[in-house]
Order: C-alpha cells, then sequence, then structure tokens
C-alpha cells in the first residue's frame, strides 16, 4: 500500500503543503485553530504518518536521547536503562538504544551513528578499558564526542570519564564511587570473617573491575587482613562460573572445617558472584556453610537469590535517572555529579 502524502493531506484539507506541513509537523508557526483541525481531520482520514525528519526540522529538535550500554541483558545495565527511559518519558523525549561489546571502538560507532541522527544528548553507561590494544579506539572515541559536543549535543556517562575528554557544560560525568565502596564492603566483612580472602575480578585493565580490587585490598588492609589472592575472568555471569570452579577446587582440596580457614569470597560485580554461587552448588559446596560470598551493585535479580547476597547497594535507576538529566540540563553542573551507596550484608556471608 502507497503512503498518502503532505500533499494529499493539504488538498484534501484545502490548503497550502505548507501550511499542512506546520500543522503536522510541530512548526512554532501555527495557522488558525479551524485551519488546523481540518488538517488533522484529511490527516487521519487518509491515514498520513509524519517524517520525523520534517518534524525535527520544524522544532530544530529530534527529541530524541541516544543510549549506550555495554549489554542490555545485564540486570546492571537494564535497571539503568529503566532509570534513562523514565526521565525521557518526563522530558517527552524518546530513546534510542544502542549495545556494545563493551569496547570503545563500538561506542565510537555507537555515538557517531547518533550524532549522525541528530539525537539531542547521549548517554553512555559502562566501564572504561586502560588495555594498550583499546589506545587507539579511546583516542577516537574521545574525537567523537568532542565533534559531537562541538556541533551542540549533550553527554551523560556513568561511573568513569571517557578517556581524553575533559568536563564542560555539554558533557557530564555521574561518577560512581566504586573503591571507596569496595573499601567500605571489605571493613565490614572483615569484622566478623577471619578465613582467607580472594577476589573475583574481571580482565585487568577494565576500570571499574580495578576499582572495585582496589578498595577491597585496601579495606582488608585497613582491618589488618592480608591481601586477598585475585582470579581475573570475564566480567559476567560466565566468567564467575568458571571461577567458581576453580574454587570449589580449591575448597575441596584444602580441607577447610575451622572459621579461620573458610574462604570470603568477593566477586566484583553481582551477576559474577551468581556464577560463582552457581558453580559451588554444582561442587556440592554450600553457602555460607563451605564459604562466604559477596558481589557488588545489589541488582533486581537478587530478590530470588538464596541464600541472600550480601553486597553493595547502588541506585541504579537514579543513576541512569541523573545520567539524563545531566545530558539534557543546559546549566552547568559545576564538575561531575556523584552517587551515594551502601554496603548490605546479609546471610550469604553468614549475616541474619
Amino acid at each position: 500500500m502507497t503512503a498518502s502524502t503532505l500533499s494529499e493531506v493539504a488538498k484534501l484539507a484545502g490548503v497550502s503543503p505548507a501550511t499542512a506541513s506546520r500543522v503536522l509537523n510541530g512548526s512554532a508557526r501555527t495557522p488558525a485553530p479551524d485551519i488546523a483541525e481540518r488538517v488533522r481531520q484529511a490527516a487521519d482520514t487518509l491515514g498520513y504518518i509524519a517524517n520525523a525528519q520534517a518534524q525535527a526540522l520544524a522544532k530544530s529538535s529530534t527529541g530524541l536521547i541516544g543510549l549506550i550500554v555495554h549489554d542490555i541483558a545485564d540486570p546492571y545495565f537494564s535497571a539503568i536503562a529503566q532509570g534513562v527511559q523514565a526521565a525521557a518519558r518526563q522530558e517527552r523525549r524518546m530513546v534510542l538504544l544502542a549495545t556494545t561489546n563493551g569496547t570503545p571502538a563500538e561506542e565510537k560507532d555507537a555515538v557517531a551513528a547518533f550524532a549522525a541522527r541528530r539525537a539531542e544528548s547521549i548517554v553512555i553507561a559502562g566501564s572504561r578499558s586502560t588495555r594498550s590494544e583499546d589506545a587507539r579506539a579511546n583516542t577516537e572515541l574521545a574525537a567523537e564526542l568532542d565533534r559531537y559536543c562541538r556541533n551542540g549535543g549533550r553527554v551523560g556517562v556513568v561511573g568513569q570519564a571517557i578517556l581524553g575528554v575533559a568536563e564542560t557544560d555539554n558533557y557530564r560525568t555521574i561518577a560512581v564511587p566504586n573503591e571507596q565502596l569496595a573499601q567500605d564492603l571489605a571493613r565490614e566483612l572483615a569484622r566478623t570473617h577471619k578465613g582467607p580472602f580472594v577476589i573475583v575480578a574481571g580482565p585487568e585493565g577494565l576500570t571499574t573491575s580495578d576499582e572495585r580490587v582496589m578498595g577491597f585490598q585496601r579495606g582488608l588492609s585497613d582491618a589488618g587482613q592480608p591481601a586477598a589472592d585475585v582470579v581475573h575472568v570475564a566480567f559476567n555471569r560466565n566468567g564467575g562460573f568458571d571461577a567458581g570452579i576453580e574454587l570449589a577446587w580449591r575448597i575441596k582440596t584444602s580441607g577447610q572445617s575451622a572459621p579461620e580457614q573458610r574462604l570470603c569470597i568477593f566477586a566484583s560485580n553481582d551477576v559474577m558472584a551468581i556464577g560463582v554461587a552457581a558453580a559451588l552448588r554444582d561442587q556440592g559446596l554450600r553457602i555460607p556453610h563451605d564459604a562466604s560470598l559477596a558481589g557488588f551493585d545489589d541488582i533486581q535479580w537478587l530478590r530470588d537469590f538464596r541464600p541472600a547476597l550480601s553486597t553493595v547497594s547502588l541506585p541504579l535507576e537514579e543513576i541512569g535517572r541523573l545520567a539524563t538529566i545531566a545530558a539534557l540540563s543546559d546549566d552547568d553542573g559545576g564538575g561531575p555529579a556523584a552517587v551515594a551507596g551502601s554496603v548490605t550484608l546479609r546471610k550469604s556471608t553468614g549475616s541474619p
């Protein structure tokens, strides 16, 4: 079926195509109410669908927000996306979504695609990479964002600032205090756990994971505990499962029985902790009887996780909302905004 055209709407309404365009594409120059109503009725009769590009030209605004995340299936990112969507709806904006594999190269491509579609603002959620193989892509991502901002675009970033991009009125960071919160978690766990600690971390050079590892080690040091062993795996559920298999073998061969011999495992995000728990369970081990376990983020999946997981609680939806408001606001926020989190101890580390 051939789509109806603006000219056909104008002919049926008895007005010029320019007048029909002003009514249907949202121009500030609107004709008399009776003429506008006649145009709308003609459009309804013909089933006319307005051209989004024409509307953007008429309004000097597309009403689009680009959202870039590593993996929308990950509950950490889906919760942030919910906050972005809520803020966008409140501001009468639409959200376009791009998922990447967590690489700056794919993030650069997503920024370029959103810029080409004249998105008003872009929200980027995901860890930065300091790995040498990503150095060139980091530079290209920074250049793409600089070009976008110089052309009037606005950016809100969750977590760490994009490498090579300075904070400006058009670029805001919502900082997540990963290092401090991981330090607080280690201090709390060390109050009651006297056995060895081990950290299940993402690949070295993944900034979010690195910050959480550094903070947890510092917290153990503050509590007079030796540094934890670190196992580097993929920063996802499968990575946690692989680490859990390795740790299950360690638990079984160590013959640990006394509390001072039992492992306390810190997974640097909750989905990794879920993977660790699944591996231990497959090997016939129980939490917290055979090992204590803690995560980071307090994702929604934990509502159904047993035993209840000790973790660091972050207001993920609020983070998404703040990043969106920062990206849409014309006000100078005076530097990076920060969010607060808290340590939440539950049964997986022996807390009631």
